[in-house]
């Protein structure tokens, strides 16, 4: 019976450790370049990643949705993706004292 127990309790601890270790794996690309009109973004999604534990703060679908312009494309009912991450990054932005100029993200090469 002790040995059962104690074999229980194994169980538990090595199946909790390798569920903590999923928990804290980081998902996705460290960096996320996006070329836009006004120059390219090197999104750093890995240090996003260390400060915000939900990715549905940012990924409100589900990081497995895909791509945002899946549906803040042209003609859908979700606003431009434009529109989509000014608004995200830019209300993030000011309550972390992040960048807020064009030229901080947007960086012509």
């Amino acid at each position: 019976m002790k040995q059962a127990i104690f074999l229980g309790l194994v169980v538990c601890v090595l199946f909790g450790t390798a569920l903590n270790g999923l928990a804290d794996q980081d998902h996705g690309p460290k960096t996320i370049t996006l070329k836009t009109p006004l120059g390219v973004i090197t999104f750093p999604h890995a240090e996003h990643q260390a400060k915000i534990s939900d990715c549905t703060t940012c990924h409100h679908m589900g990081p497995e949705k895909g791509k945002c312009t899946n549906c803040h494309g042209d003609g859908g009912k979700a606003p431009m993706a434009m529109k989509a991450f000014h608004d995200q990054c830019k209300g993030c932005h000011k309550e972390a004292n992040g960048p807020m100029k064009c030229r901080q993200c947007h960086v012509k090469q």
